[in-house]
């Protein structure tokens, strides 16, 4: 693909390719986006609750909402390469790739938090499916390298992948590393949210 020396002019064309966007675009970007910013405001939203009431949570815990935040912009950016640019491109794969790791993702997250009330039995699962995350990520990372080294992507959808590999990595492991300390703070954030 086709970029200028100007960093910036690249970005914001682009940014700008969301306004070739179709019906369907909308509706894929609309709930991936939005399926990750439920992520972000119900992680974030439990922590912040508990600090609020003066729960005292290990630094790491931040890096949660943190994560997830730095995963969203990635996203919501990188999406709109995929709705448009390379839409075509993504259909040697890439997209079932992009499923299956969202599908690890999603229940990695979703055996974490059942893990709360399940440690023993779903340790492994939940271990298993972050790794599975992880290592699906990967590969979605060496099919977008592939793709660029024959010159179908662009250097800002490959730093959006950086960004989107920095959060998810930053967010799942500061998740898995809460879950294994016990979950300390959880408890007492609980307390403060009758209808959990």
């Amino acid at each position: 693909m086709n970029t200028s020396p100007n960093f910036l002019q690249d970005t914001i064309t682009y940014a700008n390719r969301i306004h070739s966007f179709e019906r369907e675009d909308w509706l894929y970007y609309i709930r991936w986006v939005g399926l990750m910013l439920g992520l972000l405001f119900s992680t974030a939203g439990f922590v912040i609750t508990g600090w609020a009431h003066g729960v005292q949570y290990p630094a790491y815990v931040w890096n949660v909402p943190i994560g997830t935040f730095i995963f969203i912009g990635a996203i919501a950016f990188d999406t709109i390469g995929h709705q448009t640019a390379y839409k075509e491109a993504l259909k040697n794969g890439e997209r079932l790739v992009h499923l299956i790791t969202i599908f690890a993702g999603v229940s990695s997250c979703l055996l974490l938090c059942l893990a709360y009330h399940f440690p023993v039995f779903l340790r492994i699962p939940s271990l298993v499916f972050v790794i599975l995350s992880i290592f699906y990520s990967v590969i979605d990372e060496w099919m977008h390298w592939k793709r660029f080294m024959a010159g179908n992507s662009d250097r800002i959808e490959m730093w959006s992948h950086f960004f989107i590999f920095l959060g998810h990595l930053i967010m799942i492991i500061s998740w898995w590393t809460w879950f294994e300390a016990g979950y300390p703070g959880v408890k007492e954030t609980l307390a403060y949210i009758p209808l959990l």
